[in-house]
């Protein structure tokens, strides 16, 4: 998730990134002309150094930065051969020319391979295959001008621009396999959920048609001779069925096992808000001091929403415990005119380098804000740490 100060520092970075990319066309072009005799020794530094330049360009745009070093490459070997051993700056003759010539071609192909591979393992197989015919055959061009065993020459150029292409590719489908199985991980994630809220759905409507089920029959048996209790019984039945009407208007969230790695965990009712500070007491025993800080007035809350509420921080903690690494955590609940707003804070570094492991927790947390008609976000926090908030809205009725 990038937030809107993240935007400014992009864009900085990708033109940065593009005048570093000009700056080593410019630069090869000025080493080129200004290096006389042969490239040995110290004498390849300042060729080869510019191309630390492309690097950042290659990085974000390997297409672009191919085509400024397939071009930098050429001109740089053409003008090597062809300017120096015309005698301005060179007294190597013909031979000398050619053995610079095919220097600077070498150092700029390992960089070509580089930049190819990048596009294997980060754009489709038809582009990256084109790409790498393109490369190839400029560095085949510019051969002519240098090489003296032309064939032997195209023949490894063919060898490394095939290797760096298999190797990038091979990277990029590792990658795109990897994506995949998370992707498909995250889906049978929410699959699961939606079947603990089918579960718990079922359970709740049971339980109030049974209750249903039996006011009607006591007030069918005693309406001729109990016209109050016959009475009582319509308010219950009244009563149960606007509470679950607005359960399943609102779409319960699920009723979810406790981790096996929790300590501690009652079996019984359904946990709510007020039941937070428990939780805390437990967080703290796993080594994580947890700071609950209550606002607004803390009234009763319809059950789903106390439960979703309950289980968001129970997750959140959880990650902190686990994925953070921080010591302390803050949990804040506030209640409003309107809806509940949660919000989980530490300064750890977060679950975005397990996201294997917390991208189920997070899967589940947006799922039940989703389900209530809520809102959910959860990201690194600019000034460190990670932040989890939910925000779930409060039927006017309870206020």
């Amino acid at each position: 998730m990038k937030a809107p100060q993240d935007v400014p520092r992009s864009l900085l970075a990708e033109v940065a990134a593009w005048c570093a990319g000009i700056v080593y066309v410019v630069l090869l072009y000025v080493v080129t002309l200004n290096t006389g005799g042969e490239l040995t020794g110290m004498r390849l530094v300042p060729v080869a150094l510019p191309a630390v330049l492309l690097l950042p360009l290659m990085r974000r745009r390997p297409l672009p930065a191919l085509v400024l070093l397939l071009t930098a490459s050429f001109t740089a070997t053409v003008m090597a051969n062809s300017i120096m051993a015309a005698g301005r700056g060179f007294d190597g003759g013909a031979v000398g020319a050619r053995t610079q010539a095919w220097q600077i071609a070498y150092l700029q192909a390992v960089l070509t391979a580089l930049a190819v591979g990048r596009i294997a393992a980060t754009r489709s197989r038809p582009t990256a295959a084109v790409a790498a015919l393109v490369a190839l055959g400029t560095q085949i061009g510019a051969a002519a001008y240098y090489a003296s065993s032309f064939l032997a020459v195209s023949a490894f150029l063919a060898l490394m621009t095939v290797t760096a292409w298999t190797l990038g590719h091979s990277v990029g489908e590792r990658r795109r396999h990897t994506a995949a199985l998370r992707e498909r991980a995250a889906e049978q994630a929410v699959v699961t959920e939606r079947l603990r809220i089918a579960r718990e759905l079922h359970d709740m409507v049971a339980h109030s048609i049974g209750v249903i089920a039996i006011q009607a029959g006591v007030g069918r048996r005693v309406i001729d001779t109990q016209p109050a209790e016959a009475r009582n019984s319509l308010a219950a039945i009244e009563e149960t069925s606007r509470d679950t009407l607005a359960g399943l208007r609102r779409m319960l969230g699920a009723l979810r096992e406790a981790d096996p790695g929790d300590r501690g965990v009652p079996l019984g009712p359904a946990p709510v808000l007020a039941d937070l500070d428990g939780l805390a007491e437990r967080t703290r025993d796993a080594g994580v001091r947890v700071h609950i800080d209550w606002r607004g007035e803390r009234r009763p809350l319809p059950a789903e929403i106390e439960l979703s509420a309950y289980r968001i921080v129970q997750e959140a903690l959880t990650n902190v415990v686990r994925h953070s690494g921080a010591d302390a955590c803050r949990v804040t609940v506030e209640r409003r005119a309107d809806d509940l707003s949660i919000e989980i804070t530490d300064d750890g570094h977060g679950p975005a380098g397990l996201p294997g492991a917390a991208g189920y927790g997070l899967t589940g947390m947006r799922e039940r804000a989703a389900l209530l008609h809520g809102e959910f976000t959860a990201g690194p926090r600019t000034e460190g740490g990670f932040r989890v908030a939910a925000r779930l809205p409060v039927p006017a009725a309870t206020g």
